[in-house]
């Protein structure tokens, strides 16, 4: 188990870490790890009924984030995953994560543009407001006067 006051640079070099060590450097749940766990992205070893993580499960749960944040599903995730244990080289990986990323980005794009498209209805509409309650105000004036 790592002590608590290590610094993430050193923990990175250890060889085993405990699921409170995992969930406290990435700020996630130990739930969260332990779900993870059962999509099979994550194999921690045992030691009673205690999980015990290795570099490669720091690793991996830093890949699963950042895929995440970057709106990939667990099993684009997890394909990428099995390509990496399966390939001598890094093309096959590399290739798909390139794809992934950009579907992403057209997904991203499309959504930018429906919500440019929303703003303009919404100035359209902004201005059309302001006029009919600029003109109700000299109405209700020229009645008074």
């Amino acid at each position: 188990m790592l002590l608590r006051n290590m610094s993430a640079s050193s923990r990175q070099h250890e060889e085993s870490y405990s699921i409170s060590d995992l969930a406290r450097e990435f700020d996630v749940t130990p739930r969260a790890i332990r779900f993870y766990e059962d999509q099979g992205l994550l194999a921690p070893e045992r030691s009673g009924s205690r999980r015990i993580y290795a570099k490669r499960d720091f690793v991996r749960l830093k890949l699963i984030l950042r895929g995440k944040r970057l709106g990939l599903s667990l099993s684009e995730v997890a394909a990428m995953f099995d390509l990496y244990d399966a390939a001598r080289d890094e093309k096959p990986q590399l290739a798909q994560f390139l794809a992934a990323l950009g579907e992403r980005r057209e997904q991203l794009e499309r959504q930018r543009a429906d919500i440019d498209e929303m703003l303009g209805e919404i100035a359209v509409f902004e201005t059309q407001s302001r006029k009919l309650l600029a003109g109700a105000g000299k109405a209700g004036r020229n009645r008074n006067a």
